[in-house]
This record gives C-alpha cells, structure tokens and sequence, in this order.
C-alpha cells in the first residue's frame, strides 16, 4: 500500500484507471462525495479461489466504510478474519445515445475502494455505527425505533474497513461522435436519477405519524 496525500489516494497498481484517463480521479473528496451520494455498494472478495460480490447498504465517516449483515453470513464471517475486500459504489446518471452502438455509452459517477475491513465489537461503537445509519435512510427515525434486542445484536455483524486505496471514475459528457453529426440518427443525453415517492403505509395499518424531520429530509408530503 502506498502512503496517500492528505487530498488524495495515490495511483498504485491496485487502484490507477487503465481505461478513460481523462475520468479518473483519486481526490478524496471526490471520492468520499460519491460515496455518500449514495447508500447501495457491492462487496467483492474472494473465498478459496472463488470470487463473491455482495449487494448491500453503507455509510462513510471520514476514511471508514461502514456496512452490515447477519453475523452468519459468508461475507461477515469471511471479512471480519481481516481478509481484503473491494467495494464499489456507482451511481448511473444517463444513457449516453450516439450515433453508433459502438459509441453508445452511460453517463456515472464510481467509486472502487480497497482495504481490509474488521468486525465492530464494542458495543458503544456498534450503537453508534448503526444509528448513523439509520439516521442516514430515515432521519429521526432511529429513536422511534423498538430497541434491538440481545438475540437482535448478536444475529449483527458490522464491519468497519478504513480505506487504503480508491479511484473514482466519471463521465458527463455528450456522444462522443460529433464527426458523424450528418449521420440521420437522433444523439444526446437520456438523464437517470433515482427520487423518493410518497410512502406508503404498512398493511397492518398505521400506528404512528412519519417523524417531521423524515418529511423534511425527502421533501415528502404530509399524509
């Protein structure tokens, strides 16, 4: 591993972008900006030979990735033993029609981060750790929350990697064949976001009110 800059992830064998030059970027904040613009990655690590990716929810303080799962889990199990993993955090923003297929792209914004995660044991840190991320996906919600549960913590496994490289890539950019403007096809730029809709209420029925800071956080209407 090599020792990075206090802005940015020094290229090095296992991060540097081989591919689109132009897109990468190891600036931390860049890094860290994608990251937390989004709260699913996928997990990837290797078990006897055989590669694994695994889809799940994460959150970041400073240098730290953050994600959970049942204590039984392979993934868990496997990196909590300190092995290392890569995780990879992508956001798609467009569907990029050219011209050609050939220059048919998507419009991103990625993150690929390395480390070797290792399992939150102390039970002051777990609390913390989980209510940020709960905080995170429903602000003002953990507190309303039933408490866990003893059986409930020990079925959770939470991992904690501090990350020793990471690139990120991105593209935002117009079809890249504007030579073939003449060409009698329609080009541009289809845009992607993901948004939150009004919530919808359990089948059971209602019990209590959405918190207001949870309406605020997602702009969402009062029911």
């Amino acid at each position: 591993m090599t020792k990075n800059s206090d802005g940015e992830f020094v290229a090095n064998d296992r991060n540097r972008v081989r591919r689109g030059l132009k897109r990468a970027s190891y600036d931390k904040k860049k890094v860290y900006d994608i990251i937390d613009g989004h709260f699913l990655c996928h997990v990837a690590f290797e078990v006897d030979g055989q590669p694994f990716v695994i889809p799940t929810s994460h959150w970041r303080e400073g240098n730290r990735l953050y994600w959970h799962g049942s204590s039984k889990s392979m993934m868990i199990r496997h990196l909590a033993k300190g092995n290392p993993a890569s995780v990879a955090v992508t956001q798609l923003d467009g569907l990029v029609l050219a011209r050609s297929a050939f220059s048919t792209s998507v419009n991103y914004r990625s993150v690929v981060a390395y480390g070797k995660p290792r399992l939150v044991e102390d039970a002051a840190a777990f609390n913390y750790h989980m209510e940020r991320f709960f905080e995170m996906l429903a602000p003002g919600r953990w507190s309303q929350l039933r408490p866990m549960t003893d059986t409930e913590r020990k079925a959770t496994g939470l991992l904690e990697m501090e990350i020793e490289d990471a690139s990120a890539k991105v593209r935002a950019d117009p079809p890249g064949d504007r030579d073939e403007a003449d060409y009698p096809v329609w080009a541009g730029v289809v845009p992607i976001s993901m948004r939150q809709h009004a919530p919808e209420v359990a089948p059971e029925g209602e019990a209590a009110p959405l918190s207001h800071s949870l309406l605020d956080a997602y702009k969402l209407p009062l029911r």
